[in-house]
């Protein structure tokens, strides 16, 4: 009998050079949608709100692609962390096809459905006929997006955040380019205004996508193979969707009862609907340094489950807790200081530019709540304990972020601050519980995979 010594690959990754090019990386795909936002600003407020509105259901159909994402992440950097490569390039090449499909799916969906969602979310008949071309035109090709997002967990999951990032720069470079050219008609190109907006997005994302097919394919130690993206494994498939689908059910949680909110929002008014879309604009980027621990945390508490050291990943996650609690604090409270000028750089509307200000102020509080959130839930679901995170997200969002947002908005007419009000006290309470979950260690017993040298169901064994 013959045994083989494994390195945990975790012990090669530092926080820190996995999470910032996710950091970059986050803060650059959030400049697509906020390029879009100031350019259209240079319109008129009101394209301003449509587009801002349309982006909200594009943002839902990416959350939803995450549901493969998220557990293909989970699923491959156990298998890495356990010294089974072979097996993550299969988990991969099935997780990309399974995106593909659903994402042309929901092309068609947007193409045909959007506009009469923008309906039901009370947005003005002008402003559906702005968005509508845009809505028709990026939603037709978020297929893009779900290979995207697919592609890019994979080759983070084996640590390369880098290549990612630069992907991402250079989308980003491209669709400024475009937005320039095509919503101002630039240079002799036409001048199509939020259409262009949408051409150069889809344009944008195209190149991205290849590129990140090229990396992939140099980035992972066992290459995937043609017939990996055609052979169903259902064993595999179980495995991705244990943690994907309980990630999609909070995804789905949290952006209908956005949505529901949202509506609050339009029965306040137009002002109301702008200034959320401009401060929305500017949260987004508190939300990406949590966001990138998280992710960054994710992998490596992934890898370390996967080795089977419950120790090593209990600890990790409470550095990083504290890490991403202090820094968003200390980011807000320097951003509140310029709460005035932000706003200004998207409106000179005066009675947008104060209530916009009054939000800024309350997102010291909220903003660290939801960090505190968002990166111990990313660690559950690292290590397998995906269902506790969904049923308190959906317990919480609907029995109290909804109804708190419309007493408190609507009832009571604090307006938008209410609503603001009710989602940092939705952020706060989740965290709190997720902590209680992540000390009570139940998620130790929900690993996905053994190291290559124990024996799991199903699966040859070398000795």
């Amino acid at each position: 009998m013959t045994t083989t010594n494994h390195i945990p690959s975790w012990k090669k990754l530092s926080l820190f050079a996995v999470t910032w090019p996710i950091f970059i990386d986050s803060v650059l795909r959030m400049l697509l949608g906020t390029v879009d936002v100031f350019m259209i600003s240079r319109i008129s407020d009101t394209a301003t709100g449509a587009v801002g509105l349309a982006n909200e259901l594009i943002f839902f159909c990416i959350l939803m692609f995450g549901f493969v994402g998220i557990g293909t992440s989970v699923v491959v950097a156990q298998y890495i962390g356990a010294g089974r490569e072979q097996e993550a390039s299969r988990i991969s090449a099935l997780a990309i096809t399974i995106n593909l499909v659903f994402g042309i799916l929901v092309s068609i969906v947007m193409f045909w459905f959007g506009e009469p969602l923008m309906r039901l979310m009370h947005l003005s008949t002008e402003q559906i006929e702005i968005a509508g071309g845009y809505l028709k035109i990026i939603g037709g090709f978020i297929w893009i997006e779900a290979l995207s997002y697919a592609i890019s967990s994979v080759i983070r999951s084996h640590g390369k955040t880098k290549s990612v990032m630069y992907v991402t720069l250079g989308v980003n470079a491209i669709h400024l380019a475009g937005n320039y050219l095509l919503i101002f008609g630039s240079f002799g190109f036409p001048e199509w205004g939020v259409t262009g907006a949408a051409i150069s997005t889809v344009a944008s994302r195209l190149v991205g996508i290849i590129v990140l097919f090229v990396i992939l394919y140099r980035s992972i130690p066992s290459p995937i193979q043609f017939k990996d993206y055609i052979t169903w494994n259902g064993s595999y498939v179980k495995k991705i969707l244990s943690v994907g689908l309980p990630a999609a059910g909070e995804h789905l949680s949290y952006q209908s009862q956005y949505l529901m909110v949202i509506s609050f929002v339009n029965l306040i008014g137009v002002t109301a609907l702008n200034t959320h879309v401009y401060v929305m604009n500017v949260s987004n980027y508190y939300m990406a340094l949590a966001l990138a621990i998280g992710a960054g945390t994710e992998i490596i508490v992934g890898q370390m489950v996967g080795a089977g050291d419950m120790n090593a990943a209990y600890q990790r996650l409470m550095k990083s807790v504290k890490i991403s609690f202090v820094l968003t604090f200390v980011i807000v409270g320097a951003a509140s200081i310029f709460r005035h000028e932000l706003m200004g750089m998207f409106t000179e509307d005066p009675n947008i530019i104060a209530a916009g200000a009054t939000i800024f102020l309350l997102s010291i509080v909220l903003e660290p709540g939801r960090t505190f959130n968002m990166v111990i839930i990313n660690s559950l679901r690292a290590a397998g304990d995906a269902r506790f995170p969904v049923f308190i997200g959906v317990l919480s969002m609907w029995g109290v972020s909804v109804p708190l947002a419309y007493a408190l908005g609507i009832h009571f007419g604090f307006g938008l601050l209410g609503i603001w009000i009710a989602f940092a006290v939705d952020e706060w309470l989740r965290g709190f519980m997720m902590l209680l979950r992540w000390r009570s260690r139940a998620w130790e017993k929900k690993a996905l995979v053994k190291p290559i040298n124990a024996s799991e169901p199903g699966i040859e064994v070398q000795i």
